[in-house]
């Protein structure tokens, strides 16, 4: 299975394609569109630029990188409109709820608890920084469990309105959204904490992965003959 991987810095996209080799799935770096491939990741970074939901940019915001928004928003818009299988994380929750109308709280007042750097950590086995509640009935209970768990993070900005169709289905222990999904969706879930980081040291964070590359595989076996993946069109490829 082959996944579309989005990122603004190449030094740092390392950890996340470890952790989509550990769960079976090949990662192919930001490609223009979604053909012959099985699903998206969209990784963290930079801020969404808040022009994609209707703001001026604050002084606490980061400088955006226009050509990668526009990149993205393209591509979430593309999968979701295929049913293909997307997976967001810490940006990529902020850019899906934006691709679907919502908007993001640009500087959050409990930054000092929601950006941990850990030093010296290596990548899969970071330390936890708070705790977040999985709410029940809800996509991600199902891969992780409801309740409480331990997880990083590493970000200034959240959730304020929430997209459109899109449910929360964690928040913090201080009220900060930290994951939402679309039901009805093949598999359309983002968490703002960094699993990828954590993979050799919280099984919750492994069930991720793994629930995407189940969902990839499930929407790969279900495509028809000569269709490609994320498109409509005829594939130059055999079999899909």
């Amino acid at each position: 299975m082959r996944v579309a991987v989005t990122f603004g810095n190449e030094i740092r996209v390392g950890p996340y394609e470890d952790a989509l080799r550990e769960a079976g799935i090949e990662s192919v770096r930001n490609p223009e569109s979604l053909f012959s491939l099985d699903g998206l990741l969209l990784t963290g970074g930079t801020d969404v630029n808040p022009v994609h939901y209707g703001q001026g940019r604050l002084r606490d915001s980061e400088s955006p990188d226009d050509e990668r928004d526009a990149l993205e928003l393209r591509l979430v818009r593309e999968a979701l409109a295929a049913n293909l299988p997307v997976l967001g994380i810490c940006r990529g929750l902020q850019l899906l709820n934006v691709a679907l109308d919502g908007s993001l709280i640009q500087h959050l007042a409990s930054t000092h608890v929601h950006q941990v750097r850990p030093k010296g950590a290596e990548s899969g086995w970071h330390p936890a920084a708070h705790q977040i509640r999985v709410e029940p009935n809800t996509r991600l209970a199902e891969i992780i469990g409801a309740g409480e768990h331990e997880v990083n993070s590493r970000h200034h900005q959240a959730v304020d309105r929430l997209g459109r169709g899109l449910i929360v289905s964690g928040v913090s222990t201080d009220g900060v959204i930290e994951a939402i999904e679309k039901p009805g969706a093949a598999f359309a879930v983002a968490v703002q904490w960094h699993p990828e980081d954590r993979i050799f040291v919280s099984e919750a964070d492994r069930k991720l992965f793994t629930a995407f590359s189940e969902a990839m595989a499930t929407y790969s076996a279900n495509i028809p003959p000569n269709v490609s993946a994320g498109s409509g069109k005829c594939s130059p490829f055999p079999g899909r």
